[in-house]
């Protein structure tokens, strides 16, 4: 039976099949010594190399939470020195789930299990990500009832959301949805820049404990928490809700 080549790497552990689709594109991947297109299907016996070398078989499934610091890029490309797949530096390739910009900090998943990716990520499934910001100057109750309200970016307008004003120039929001650096453009449409963003919750999980810069695997009675949350929810592609 043939799969999706960016669903065969995904199996594999190498990486999301987002980021599958990049080495792809990159002209990075070979299927039986040929350069792969995204459209290619993978049969039983081919040979798929990423970067010239083979793909090994699927580890054990690796689940972890880490704190990210400031300065750490969420991306799996090793020619990035600031890459987090090094700053995490586990024996078993891994790969972030969403992403963090690279001067935000706080809480993000890390797995080889490509099968739970799009069920975290897509926005349809309405998981929360809650963050504390602060900003350059003071805060108004009108930028705190557009955060709310939704803020036109990026060609739409945000969702509404759950925000509050934590203290002067600091407040916290909850997003089910996640654009490309939301909350900042979201601040920078309303006049404000961010100073600081750390994202403290992923659905029920929250860095509490985690200190930052530190990882933790998820305990069982976590992960049966994540399937559980996950039951439900749709893994097909969709929007990314991992962002900020």
């Amino acid at each position: 039976m043939d799969i999706s080549l960016n669903k065969y790497i995904s199996d594999t552990g190498f990486c999301s099949r987002r980021e599958a689709d990049k080495y792809i594109e990159e002209c990075r991947v070979t299927i039986n010594g040929k350069d792969a297109d995204k459209g290619n299907r993978v049969q039983p016996g081919d040979i798929v190399k990423v970067d010239g070398e083979n793909l090994k078989k699927k580890a054990a499934p690796v689940y972890i939470m880490l704190n990210k610091p400031k300065g750490v890029t969420c991306t799996t490309d090793q020619s990035d020195k600031t890459n987090i797949v090094d700053f995490v530096n586990h024996k078993t390739r891994i790969f972030p789930i969403g992403r963090l910009d690279k001067l935000s900090e706080g809480l993000i998943f890390l797995t080889n299990d490509g099968d739970i990716v799009n069920k975290i990520l897509r926005a349809g499934n309405g998981h929360e990500k809650e963050y504390i910001v602060s900003t350059d100057k003071k805060l108004t109750h009108e930028f705190v009832n557009s955060m709310r309200n939704g803020v036109k970016i990026l060609n739409t307008t945000t969702k509404p959301c759950f925000v509050k004003m934590e203290s002067d120039n600091r407040f916290r929001i909850i997003l089910k949805q996640g654009l490309n650096r939301q909350i900042r453009r979201m601040c920078d449409a309303l006049g404000y820049k961010v100073i600081s963003l750390k994202r403290i919750r992923i659905m029920n999980f929250t860095i509490k404990g985690i200190e930052p810069g530190k990882w933790k695997y998820f305990s069982p009675t976590e992960l049966l928490t994540l399937n559980e949350l996950l039951k439900t929810s749709v893994g097909t592609a969709g929007e990314d809700v991992m962002g900020e």
